[in-house]
């Protein structure tokens, strides 16, 4: 028996300059911001809250997403959704918002090769991502990693009831237990037939306000072990 290596933490890098790409889309042009810290080992693609409240790529929980995957070497990439921005099209329900993302993932292996892909999504976004992680697995070509934060699931109120879609044991799902805008009942109702842990962020509302640092540290350190297992084996 092997035995594990010890997790190691890395020292700070340099931020990655941010590059801002139009890229072809179902319905027109898609706005992407990407980070790429050079020779990528994954690529990275995160999805921002609900477009009609406010949502888009500068989120501060999906710029930590993206500033967290980008540390640990994944090219990240950030996509308006539909009407947000500079991407063209309209609001269409979590629908044509995830064709645009799998448009983007095509379009991100064509650039960077074909790596490990990792979806993260916050909200409205973390919803969108269980129906793209979907799609992936029936085309044969599974998401290595998921990352849902304040996933959309079940009755929200002022916006709609989401029925969000099934996803693997080792998703990483972390939600506010004082989140008033997507319920913590709600994502356990979810989750519970699922088998699925849940991480419990004490004190947290939706937006991670004051504890954006607690979702970098849950992220590195669950995919720093990830990697720590597969390369003991």
């Amino acid at each position: 028996m092997q035995r594990q290596r010890p997790v190691r933490k890395r020292s700070p890098k340099p931020r990655t300059q941010a590059e801002h790409l139009l890229l072809d889309g179902p319905v027109g042009k898609i706005e992407v911001i990407v980070e790429n810290p050079g020779a990528p080992r994954g690529i990275a693609l995160i999805a921002h809250p609900h477009p009609l409240f406010g949502g888009g790529n500068t989120n501060k929980v999906v710029q930590t997403l993206a500033r967290t995957f980008n540390h640990l070497d994944y090219v990240a990439l950030r996509p308006n959704f539909r009407g947000v921005g500079q991407s063209a099209g309209k609001h269409d329900e979590g629908l044509g918002e995830t064709e645009d993302l799998l448009a983007v993932l095509a379009e991100a292996k064509c650039r960077y090769g074909t790596l490990p892909v990792a979806l993260a999504g916050f909200s409205f976004g973390a919803y969108v991502q269980t129906r793209v992680a979907e799609a992936l697995l029936e085309s044969g070509h599974p998401a290595q990693r998921l990352v849902l934060v304040g996933t959309a699931s079940g009755f929200v109120e002022g916006a709609r009831r989401y029925h969000t879609k099934a996803v693997p044991r080792d998703t990483i799902v972390i939600h506010g237990s004082d989140d008033a805008t997507v319920p913590l009942a709600n994502v356990i109702e979810w989750a519970k037939p699922l088998e699925l842990p849940v991480v419990v962020v004490p004190g947290a509302d939706h937006f991670f306000h004051r504890r954006l640092h607690v979702i970098r540290e849950i992220v590195s350190q669950r995919l720093l072990m990830a990697c720590a297992v597969v390369e003991a084996t």
